[in-house]
């Protein structure tokens, strides 16, 4: 009996406690915490995320290059509608019923319960109009967020662009976006995308039944703040950069400017170019697509991307590999006769200079010159293939210390490496007996030697620093400490004497400012400009102008790299044109030439797009009378433009030899 007592109290205890356990969880689920009344409240209570403004972008000088404006966008909840005036809203936000049912089906197919987007990217006018209306459409309510300008309209591709998430951008980013999110896809905006967007706040608003917003829940004690992203302080020269924009108007082609002491890049030109602000907004895919389908191809970077010989802009590189082996010093002459014999094969140069040495060789861009110092080299361990390829080897390792073959590591997205060729790529090219007569040309940049216009401007970095290079990068702080990545503070060193550098940089000196030199168009007032041209080869049409080069001498300032495609000589565009940049840098002005008294104005107005290829004419059988009609024609026909040696705008053209120059 005793023991059935005890047991009834036991059970009566644990009906007790059992119901202490439900009272306290009742009344943590009332008192306690919002949780549970937030979801059983859903359909009044509806969590935003607020969108943070993104970073802004401001050149080195803080002038803003890439700022924000409002925008808002209608979202739509489909399991929240009901009967409303549908024509009223499509006339609100601008959109035909055709498009009011194609968005509602996507709505509905994306999730019946959760809010997409319906209508993106309202105007604040747009925006205005629906608020005081917006309690006529259940289900359908406003989000805000902020949307890119760019004042200046100047580096489109450097600054990049934004577009929605795609599903791998999702997944990517461990599912901070959402679907109608908005990320970097290209440039700065990509690249420095994780500082850039901020974080993301919520917001949680009570709607009532007439769907008017009643203001944040619980007096805001469940939201998070939305955190601005970090500003970025990049390197260009805003002005350097609108300017060599403005100069390469109507052509192809690239500028890349570098300060040699920090690696920082000023001036980031990719021509033809495109107006930033043509990709945002409501404009964006109409925009992208004529961008696209321009031939001119404005999306390829070409800074990164353009694949060009360095032609004789690689001479001073060579030369100085050719000093620091012993190969010959700053005296040892060789002599040109206006050709250089190679095995049974001749080598034209492009004019006779007699015995020549290094100083007057660079600056006479003397072809012979470098045929012989490569050849002597390539011979400097014995004549045999065996040893000449050993030899080579070697060369072609230390031409990769000053950044060709490989990528630099700029902090831009899509840079390209392309090929220098080592011994086994020649081997497989020409098989197991081949020599300096067989590559000849790489001696003055052509050949199997390619590089981008920020090799070539990292290569003047290199000479102007004597003998090193920090990595060209584009963003100079980031935050409010202002900090990068340590890497673009290293020094990296071409393992070349610096004794060596003065010899060939008396060479550049001599180039820009002798009388003899082949780029006296870059020549400055008051400055020593060092710098080097280059015409390199093109099978598809004029030859592209190069210069490459430095300024001041003595503690330079700013390296440069200008290719204009189809420009003909390195003196008639590429010279001139790096030497207005230059000077707007170091002095903020701009003066005339005094070499032909040609002017900035004509290098702007200059059109030099190489002729699109025409549609085939239908067949069409001649008659006779036909046949001389035609030809009468030919003969009235206006001749081909002649090549300039130096200025475009001289009033006597000079026409060009036939051969492979490289000046």
């Amino acid at each position: 009996m005793e023991q059935l007592f005890n047991r009834k109290y036991t059970i009566q205890g644990l009906f007790i406690v059992l119901a202490l356990i439900l009272l306290g969880n009742l009344f943590y689920i009332q008192v306690g915490t919002d949780k549970y009344f937030t979801s059983a409240n859903n359909n009044a209570l509806r969590r935003f995320y607020v969108y943070p403004a993104r970073g802004v972008i401001v050149d080195r000088n803080n002038k803003v290059l890439a700022q924000n404006q409002p925008t808002y966008d209608l979202l739509v909840t489909p399991n929240e509608v009901k009967d409303f005036d549908t024509l009223s809203l499509c006339n609100v936000i601008g959109i035909s019923m055709e498009d009011f049912r194609k968005k509602f089906h996507k709505a509905v197919v994306q999730s019946k319960f959760q809010a997409s987007i319906f209508q993106k990217l309202l105007s604040v006018q747009t925006y205005a109009s629906l608020q005081e209306k917006i309690y006529n459409y259940p289900g359908f309510y406003v989000q805000q967020r902020t949307i890119r300008y760019y004042p200046d309209s100047i580096a489109g591709q450097f600054l990049g662009y934004l577009r929605e998430v795609n599903p791998k951008d999702i997944e990517r980013y461990g599912g901070y976006y959402r679907s109608g999110d908005y990320i970097g896809k290209s440039g700065i905006e990509r690249e420095y995308e994780p500082v850039l967007r901020g974080t993301k706040g919520v917001k949680n608003i009570l709607y009532n039944a007439k769907n008017i917003p009643q203001g944040s829940y619980a007096n805001g004690k469940l939201d998070s703040l939305a955190v601005s992203g970090d500003q970025l302080v990049s390197t260009i020269d805003s002005k350097i950069q609108k300017l060599g924009e403005q100069l390469l108007a109507n052509k192809v082609g690239s500028v890349v400017a570098i300060e040699p002491s920090t690696g920082e890049v000023l001036a980031f030109v990719s021509s033809p170019g495109y107006d930033p602000n043509k990709l945002v907004g409501g404009n964006f895919s109409p925009n992208y697509r004529e961008l696209y389908a321009n031939p001119y191809r404005p999306f390829i970077i070409r800074p990164l991307q353009g694949k060009y010989s360095p032609g004789s802009a690689f001479k001073p590189l060579d030369a100085l590999i050719a000093l620091s082996q012993g190969v010959v010093d700053v005296n040892t002459t060789f002599n040109c006769p206006g050709y250089y014999w190679a095995g049974n094969r001749k080598f034209k140069c492009e004019h006779v200079d007699g015995n020549i040495s290094l100083k007057r060789g660079i600056a006479r861009s003397c072809n012979t010159y470098f045929y012989s110092i490569f050849a002597k080299l390539m011979t400097q361990n014995g004549s045999s293939s065996a040893s000449q390829q050993a030899t080579y080897e070697k060369w072609q390792n230390m031409v990769r210390k000053f950044g060709i073959g490989d990528t630099l590591g700029i902090d831009l997205p899509a840079e390209k490496a392309y090929k220098l060729f080592r011994k086994e790529d020649y081997t497989k090219m020409h098989g197991k007996y081949w020599g300096n007569t067989t590559i000849l040309s790489v001696a003055i940049g052509q050949g199997e030697i390619t590089t981008t216009p920020l090799q070539m401007a990292n290569i003047m970095a290199i000479i102007a620093n004597r003998g090193y290079y920090i990595k060209p990068h584009v963003v100079k702080g980031i935050g409010n400490d202002r900090h990068i990545d340590p890497k673009y503070k290293e020094k990296h060193y071409v393992d070349i004497d610096a004794r060596y550098f003065d010899p060939v940089i008396d060479g550049m000196q001599d180039a820009v400012n002798s009388s003899w030199g082949t780029a006296t168009e870059s020549r400055l007032q008051n400055i020593i400009m060092c710098g080097k041209t280059g015409t390199v080869q093109n099978n598809r049409g004029k030859n592209h102008s190069v210069f490459i080069g430095f300024a001041p001498r003595d503690n330079p300032k700013i390296a440069i790299a200008v290719i204009i495609e189809n420009g003909g000589y390195g003196g008639a565009y590429a010279a001139p044109i790096a030497s207005y940049i230059t000077e707007k840098y170091l002095t903020d002005t701009l003066t005339g030439r005094r070499i032909n008294g040609s002017t900035i104005d004509m290098y702007k107005a200059a059109n030099l797009l190489p002729e699109l290829k025409a549609a085939k004419p239908v067949t069409k059988v001649i008659s006779k009378t036909d046949s001389l009609h035609q030809a009468d024609s030919l003969k009235k026909a206006t001749p081909k433009q002649a090549v300039l040696h130096t200025s475009p705008f001289n009033k006597t053209a000079i026409k060009p030899k036939n051969n492979a120059a490289t000046k």
